[in-house]
Parts: structure tokens; C-alpha cells; sequence
């Protein structure tokens, strides 16, 4: 199965499948007539004899400096080379794979001015599953992703490492080789248009949203059962009260929370006990909270569809031929938002760590045991759960300080302002890691409250995620080793798992 890369580019879903699903990209034959015409027109200014930025001058601040003509091939090689300076870890391969997907949308626009052969090249690369090792450190974000896209672009010219689809780690060279590929021959501009745009920030904003969406999915479903748990109400969540504000987000999480809620037997038998008049905030303003995260997401996720349809180089080829100098390449807009979700995950995983601990206090939990252990005292139960889970929550808040606002100078004053919308991205991917290991835990201690709380069960909706967490962890009883029971539904969070057991039962917003 491929996916077609046409006049529109391509969408988020189309991105999403190509990098983690490993569909195939093929790119349509208007696409490829539209690219030599565009061609042509770089090729005219390649003879014309006047200086042109990245094609006869230098880059940078030395884009005052000619190249004479029979050194502007090896100008393209050069500059692959030299930007190609990311130290660090090795960067995920769905990263990178997002990444050039989104540069390949953006090759086949038609502005950047490369040769079909290379565009063709380019989606070989991914179609071959021939990843390029790219480095955690060395994108400012601004003039583009250079590091990262230029280690992509090295890898395509033949050169430095790439990782093949069983994991393993070769030389470019021998990648190329044993996928009967050829080497790519960069022309004028060439290089430049293989660096010069936010594709990596963009690619894990994509991923982002993506995984966002579903955390934020299961973080309801995580609060509707600490909320039984908890001989918490549904009453405040109704659409009537929710529409006294009427934000989207809060409407949708108050919608899954009533859902979720329904029909549950706990919440049912404490409907006329007058000695809890409102619940605490991190259960009764749940929708608030998380709504006002899916309204972020919401925002983030229009800046990225914007983005991925935009046709990001510098310079540009206009539809009259020209070539134009301009700042589309920076990361401002993508850093934005890639902060402002590594907030509100903080926030929403703050909620969770609230409701934990709750729980596990035998003055605020309505008569369940201490830390919800089997023999208190003997035993610990979930203490120490709650502590990782304190100690993820404060390493997502300092992930929460945005990179976007920390500009650091480069290319000798030239480049004098910068996004660090890469940054931005790589911490992000760390939050979010961390609020699906929050909400993981969260669904253990409500989990073990809930089977506590028997012979009343939770509502329809939640019991089988109720039932599933405790046969994973064992449920209530004496202390165990938690690692490995902690790991095993965080994975289930990551995976879907959990999640599926309740879309098998309801339909979430």
C-alpha cells in the first residue's frame, strides 16, 4: 500500500502512516512535470551570470562570496557536510521518517527547484526503510532543521550512517547499495533546498498531536475512576452546567466523563449522602483542566495542517520563474505551540498526581485503607507508586519552561534570531513519555481502589479497564515488586490497550 504525494502535498494522517506504519510514497507524475518546468527556471539563473543566493554565492553571513561555476556542485556538497555536525543520541526513527516525509511535501511544491531525480531519490530513501542516523543536538530551529535534514541529505548523497529496518546500523554507502540505489549527484541549490525548513519540528508536532490526542483520551477515562474511587459525583459534569462555558474542549471531556460515568453502580450509591457537598478540584474540574489541554492540542493541531501545506525554502522560486530571498524557514509559529503542549501535559499530569494521592491518603480516600495497602503498617502498597509519579510530574513541569522564548545568535549575527523549535519538540516527546507513565499510575491506584471498594463495581465502560490493570498488577494484596507491574501498563497505555477496552464499549469524544 502507498500513499500518493500529489499537488495537495501531503496530509497529517498520510505523514503519520509513512512514519510509523512504513507505507511506501509515490509521488504522481503532474508532480514530476511540474518540478523539471521549475527546474528549468534555477537552471536559467545558473547561466545567467548573476550572483544568486546558494546557487553562485556562499551561505550565511558569506553569501556576499562568489562561487565560480565549476565550483557550484561541490558548493551543495560541501554545505551537506559541513551542517551535518549533530552530536548527541541517535534521534527515533519515526522522527526521522516524519521528518522527511514532511520534506518531501515540500520538495515536490515545486519552490525548492530540485531535479525530479532527486524528489525520486528522496522517496526511495524512505521506501527502501533506510533511515539516516541523526543526532539529537544541533538544530536551532531557525534557517530550518539545517543539522538534522542535512544528516538526511548526507545519507542520500551516499555518506554517514544509516539504520536499516531491522535496527541495525551501516554506513550510508552500503544501505544505498544493498537497496540497488544510486547516490544523488546534488545540482545547484540542491543542497540548499534539502535543508532549509522546520520539517523536523514539524514531524514531531504531527507524532505529538497524535499521541496527545489519545493520552488526553485515557487521562478521562483515568478520572473516571479515581472519581468512583473516590465516591466522587457525576452530577457536576451534565451539559447544562458545561454550557454555562462553553469552551469545546471542556464540553468533550465532560461528555466522556458522563459517559464514562454512566450507569455505574459506586457513583449510584451515594447519590443522596449529604457529607460530601462538592468533591475536591481535581475531580470536580476535571473537564476544565483537560478540556482546556484538548483546546490547546485543537490549536496546535491547525498550526501543524498550516504548516505541512505550506512550502517552506529559502530562496524561493516564484510562479514566474524568480527567486526570491525570504524568512518562511522559521520555527516561530511550530516552537509556539510545541511549548504550549509540553505546558498543558504538565498540567493535565499534575491533575492525575492529585487524584493518586488521594487515594492513597486514609483522610481523604472515604474509608479505604492507608496508601491502599493489604496490611498498612506490613505493607507500603502504592506509597512509593505515588512518588515516581510526584517525581515525573515535576520533571514534566521543568520540560514545561519554554525553549521558544531562549535565542541564541549564530552564522555570525546573520542569523541573529532563532526558534529553538526543535528543542521545543525534543522535550515535548520526553513530556509526553512522562504523562503516559503518570496516567499509567493513576489507573493502577484507582484500579486497586475500585476493587476495594467491592462488592460495588465500577460503571460499565470502566470495569474491563478495572479488570485488566488489576490482573496485570495483581490488584490489592501484599507488597510485590511494582516496577515491573508499573512498566507493563504504561506500556499498555502507550499501545492502546487500555484505551481499546473502552472505545469497545463507548465512543469517546
Amino acid at each position: 500500500m502507498s500513499v500518493m504525494l500529489g499537488d495537495a502535498g501531503l496530509t497529517r494522517e498520510e505523514v503519520l502512516r509513512i512514519a510509523r506504519g512504513g507505507e511506501h510514497v509515490a509521488i504522481e507524475q503532474s508532480v514530476v512535470e511540474r518540478l523539471r518546468t521549475q527546474r528549468a527556471a534555477i537552471e536559467a539563473m545558473v547561466s545567467s551570470g548573476v550572483p544568486v543566493y546558494g546557487v553562485s554565492t556562499g551561505f550565511g553571513s558569506l553569501a556576499t562570496t562568489y562561487v565560480e561555476p565549476d565550483q557550484r556542485r561541490a558548493l551543495q556538497r560541501a554545505l551537506i557536510r559541513s551542517h551535518a555536525a549533530g552530536v548527541g543520541a541517535r534521534v527515533e526513527v519515526e522522527v526521522v521518517r516524519a521528518m522527511m516525509a514532511s520534506r518531501l511535501t515540500t520538495l515536490c511544491s515545486g519552490v525548492t527547484g530540485v531535479q525530479p531525480a532527486t524528489a525520486l531519490a528522496y522517496a526511495a530513501l524512505l521506501n527502501a526503510h533506510i533511515t539516516p542516523v541523526v543526532h539529537e543536538f544541533g538544530s536551532l530551529g531557525c534557517s530550518g532543521d539545517l543539522a538534522p535534514l542535512a544528516h538526511v541529505a548526507l545519507a542520500l548523497m551516499g555518506e554517514g550512517e544509516a539504520i536499516l529496518s531491522d535496527g541495525s546500523v551501516t554506513s550510508a554507502a552500503s544501505a544505498l547499495a544493498a537497496a540497488g540505489l544510486a547516490p544523488v549527484e546534488l545540482a545547484e541549490k540542491e543542497g540548499l533546498a534539502l535543508l532549509n525548513g522546520t520539517d523536523g519540528m514539524l514531524g514531531q508536532l504531527i507524532l505529538a498531536v497524535e499521541d496527545g490526542g489519545r493520552l488526553l483520551q485515557l487521562a478521562d477515562v483515568a478520572a473516571s475512576l479515581s472519581i468512583q474511587a473516590l465516591r466522587g459525583t457525576d452530577r457536576v459534569f451534565v451539559d447544562e452546567l458545561q454550557a454555562l462555558r462553553p469552551h469545546a474542549g471542556q464540553r468533550r471531556s465532560a461528555a466522556n466523563l458522563m459517559v464514562l460515568l454512566a450507569g455505574s453502580p459506586i457513583v449510584n450509591s451515594h447519590v443522596g449522602d449529604t457529607t460530601q457537598v462538592q468533591d475536591a478540584y481535581s475531580l470536580r474540574c476535571a473537564p476544565q483542566v483537560h478540556g482546556a489541554a484538548r483546546d490547546t492540542f485543537a490549536h496546535a493541531t491547525s498550526v501543524a495542517d498550516v504548516e505541512l501545506a505550506s512550502s517552506i525554502d529559502n530562496p524561493s522560486v516564484l510562479p514566474d520563474g524568480t527567486l526570491s530571498s525570504n524568512g518562511n524557514f522559521h520555527g516561530a509559529p511550530v516552537a509556539y505551540v510545541l511549548d504550549f503542549l509540553a505546558i498543558v501535559v504538565a498540567d493535565v499530569a499534575s491533575m492525575s498526581e492529585r487524584r493518586t494521592d488521594r487515594l492513597l491518603d486514609v483522610h481523604r480516600n472515604f474509608g479505604l485503607p492507608p496508601f491502599l495497602a493489604h496490611q498498612a503498617g506490613v505493607d507500603s502498597g502504592l506509597m512509593i507508586a505515588q512518588y515516581t509519579q510526584a517525581a515525573m510530574v515535576s520533571e514534566m513541569k521543568r520540560l514545561a519552561a519554554p525553549a521558544s522564548v531562549d535565542s541564541i545568535p549564530s552564522s555570525a549575527m546573520q542569523e541573529d534570531h532563532v526558534s529553538m523549535g526543535w528543542h521545543a519538540a525534543r522535550k515535548l516527546r520526553r513530556a509526553l513519555e512522562a504523562f503516559a507513565d503518570v496516567i499509567a499510575i493513576e489507573l493502577v491506584a484507582a484500579s486497586r481502589a475500585m476493587a476495594l471498594r467491592a462488592p460495588l463495581e465500577a460503571s460499565p465502560a470502566t470495569m474491563p479497564v478495572v479488570e485488566l490493570v488489576n490482573e496485570v498488577t495483581g490488584g490489592p494484596g501484599p507488597d510485590r515488586w511494582l516496577s515491573p507491574q508499573l512498566i507493563d501498563v504504561g506500556r499498555m497505555v502507550r499501545d492502546g490497550e487500555l484505551l481499546d477496552v473502552v472505545l469497545e464499549h463507548v465512543e469517546l469524544l
